[in-house]
């Protein structure tokens, strides 16, 4: 923000609570508006506006990585072959659900997009909501899960797969797989 002022109102800090391949796709949007012919204030505004319109579902293959929080309870975990679903909508990370194998993890991250698209979004069939899956270490199965959504969502147009960023991807390891709706600025 200190060096955005030095450049007397060219520049627009947006902190629209975006991660990962969400925060990719929003700076893919800035770029979009600013082809489009927006000027970057406006740009910051619609970015600022839309940025709790978005869900990442994400489950982990071990939760060695996660344990370093609460060690006795990843390990229980651990040896109880648990499988949590996480949830990020905006500022906040949360427990989902738990479920005991990926497949479970997966439908379960599916179901509750679906719930997204329907409720949060009101656009049930995806037609103006990116979706994306995001891997860590884990190409094939990305690409199965995405074709799996984009079947689910033929109206979506492509599904696409990404890897999860590294900042992420160090602290849940190898295997993840995520699934993340993001309504299309328009």
């Amino acid at each position: 923000h200190m060096l955005a002022d030095d450049y007397e109102g060219k520049v627009f800090v947006v902190n629209n609570q975006r991660i990962s391949v969400t925060q990719r796709r929003s700076a893919l949007d800035a770029k979009e508006l600013a082809e489009a012919g927006f000027h970057g204030e406006q740009i910051f505004e619609i970015l600022e506006r839309v940025k709790m319109e978005s869900s990442i579902y994400i489950t982990v293959d071990t939760l060695k990585f996660l344990k370093k929080g609460t060690p006795a309870a990843a390990a229980l975990g651990t040896l109880l072959r648990i499988k949590p679903v996480l949830q990020i909508q905006g500022e906040k990370l949360d427990s989902f659900s738990k479920v005991r194998t990926m497949k479970q993890a997966l439908a379960a991250m599916l179901s509750a997009a679906e719930k997204d698209l329907r409720e949060r979004f009101a656009d049930p069939e995806a037609e103006n909501t990116w979706l994306f899956v995001a891997h860590t270490q884990n190409d094939e199965m990305a690409a199965e899960f995405a074709k799996e959504i984009g079947e689910h969502y033929p109206k979506a147009g492509t599904v696409y797969g990404e890897p999860l960023s590294l900042s992420i991807a160090c602290h849940i390891g190898p295997g993840a797989m995520a699934v993340t709706c993001m309504k299309k600025v328009r």
